[in-house]
């Protein structure tokens, strides 16, 4: 086999090998997490620094910076002791393993379909937080979420979409749940 083969095979595996290890940090580590704050001992929204989890952690363990909390600016300075809980188990704060864990056998508040295996990237479902409106999960803040979650139903996405058109579009909507029949 001519060098330049081999050359270009161990090129090909090395940014396999790389493309790899970068999936498996970005799934570890990117996204909201939800951490107790050492100081107050209270729910904390954090994200992490991703470049550079990823400029460190492509050859060994990543090192570990905050790129914004939900007690900053006010507590911009602290020493981001917090870090530690998410080195302990990094998937375990991610906001999208808390909602996993949350919505496992349940079923929708208003339809009753179980969720099963969800898809964020397509079809993110809802919460229905005491009142008669669906609430994006999106719009709620991580720091908030352990709170939400104790008194929280879950919807499917679904009924949160149906439900959000017909109250953003009620003149595009024909109710035909009545028992009242045309010609009757």
């Amino acid at each position: 086999m001519p060098v330049h083969t081999i050359v270009l095979l161990a090129a090909i595996g090395l940014l396999c090998l790389a493309t790899i290890r970068v999936v498996s940090v970005l799934y570890k580590y990117y996204g909201a997490h939800v951490v107790t704050c050492p100081e107050t001992r209270r729910s904390a929204g954090v994200a992490l620094d991703v470049r550079r989890v990823l400029s460190t952690g492509l050859v060994s363990a990543p090192q570990l910076r905050l790129s914004s909390c939900s007690r900053w600016p006010e507590r911009a300075g602290c020493g981001q002791e917090c870090l530690s809980q998410i080195e302990a188990g990094p998937e375990g704060c991610l906001v999208r393993t808390i909602l996993n864990q949350w919505y496992a056998n349940k079923v929708c508040v208003f339809c009753g379909q179980p969720f099963g295996n969800i898809q964020w990237a397509v079809q993110k479902p809802a919460l229905l937080t005491g009142g008669p409106v669906s609430v994006d999960i999106a719009s709620l803040a991580a720091d908030k979420l352990p709170e939400i979650l104790t008194t929280a139903k879950p919807v499917c996405f679904a009924c949160h979409t149906a439900n959000s058109w017909v109250r953003e579009h009620p003149e595009l909507v024909t109710d035909r749940s009545s028992k009242k029949q045309l010609g009757k």
